[in-house]
């Protein structure tokens, strides 16, 4: 069934950001629940603002608190907790080669190609990060594009955020053939949650765009919970998987959302259905604010161990945490080495 508000693929999607819910207490009341109860957290806001798209509150049930979906969004007062651990920068990422630019794996860069998400996770473990230190223009651009260039170990460029999904087609296309025109690079990638939040994200000039590059195109979603994939979505993944684009899925791990293996199951066919191949299930990157998210690796492990037997293997995302300095992400599920 289409959304009353017309979450499907022929609205807008850049009208759909500016609509989006950034108030606690309008939100719960779309969804028909009291905010007094909860108003005393949503003070977290100063901590990080809030930033709901409507097309995603549709997916949440209406009169539920406890809704997975609606608990990765609300702020609530757990935030302030100062926890030992928890830091602002968890991955230290906020030294960069250059403004922009990441170059954490050998083979491999990341651009921070904008700033702002159309989603603000509570759990975002760039809640903290320095945004306006990494906005390097254009000229900053030519001088990541030229580290690039310069740097033949590189074969891939990942595209994140923020969200990289919120610059327009148009000024994607272009980075896209200023990319296409290094000769030793073999694939883009793309992580993004804006088209889980507004699936009219996924335009046709866009797939379009990406089935045609010489690059291998590679689109990573970050879906957390089996509710979270409507058939809009669904249809829409399922028109760029025939395109040729390879879509793959990265979940975190969520107290409350889905640490239970049911939940976990659900979720894996669900992407499926949509194309969409499981990739990794992270474990909670520990950035100040988002502690009350965190599971223990024991129990993450124990449903790990369930997923293993109640799914086809090609079906059960791979467990690891990120570890800042890394070279590359540590494995949790089965104790193997690095990958």
């Amino acid at each position: 069934m289409i959304p009353l508000n017309g979450g499907d693929l022929h609205i807008n999607w850049q009208k759909e950001l500016a609509r989006a819910f950034t108030a606690p207490d309008a939100l719960l009341d779309y969804l028909g629940i009291d905010p007094e109860p909860w108003r005393p957290g949503f003070g977290a806001r100063r901590l990080f603002p809030m930033r709901v798209p409507r097309p995603f509150a549709d997916k949440m049930r209406p009169g539920d608190i406890h809704d997975p979906l609606l608990r990765q969004v609300l702020p609530l007062g757990e935030e302030f907790a100062e926890v030992p651990g928890f830091v602002t920068d968890p991955l230290d990422e906020h030294d960069s080669a250059l403004p922009g630019l990441l170059h954490k794996y050998r083979s491999r860069v990341l651009l921070v190609l904008r700033g702002g998400c159309a989603v603000n996770c509570r759990y975002c473990f760039r809640r903290h990060f320095p945004y306006a230190d990494n906005s390097p223009g254009r000229e900053g651009w030519r001088e990541a594009l030229d580290y690039i260039a310069a740097h033949p170990e590189i074969n891939e460029v990942i595209l994140s955020g923020g969200d990289p999904l919120m610059a327009k087609d148009e000024q994607l296309a272009t980075l896209f053939d200023a990319l296409e025109a290094i000769p030793h690079l073999r694939r883009l990638r793309i992580h993004s949650r804006l088209p889980v939040v507004i699936p009219a994200r996924l335009t046709a000039a866009l797939r379009a765009r990406l089935a045609r590059s010489r690059l291998q195109a590679v689109l990573v979603l970050h879906v957390n919970h089996a509710h979270e994939v409507d058939d809009i979505l669904a249809d829409a993944l399922q028109d760029w998987r025939r395109a040729g684009i390879t879509l793959l899925n990265q979940s975190v791990l969520l107290a409350g959302v889905n640490d239970d293996a049911d939940r976990l199951c659900r979720l894996s066919e669900r992407l499926f259905e949509a194309g969409v191949l499981p990739y990794y299930l992270h474990q909670l990157d520990q950035v100040q604010g988002a502690a009350h998210f965190a599971v223990d690796d024991a129990r993450a492990t124990a449903l790990m161990a369930q997923l293993l037997a109640r799914l086809p293997g090609f079906l059960v995302p791979r467990l690891v945490r990120e570890i800042g300095g890394e070279l590359s992400k540590t494995p949790l599920d089965l104790g193997l080495e690095p990958c």
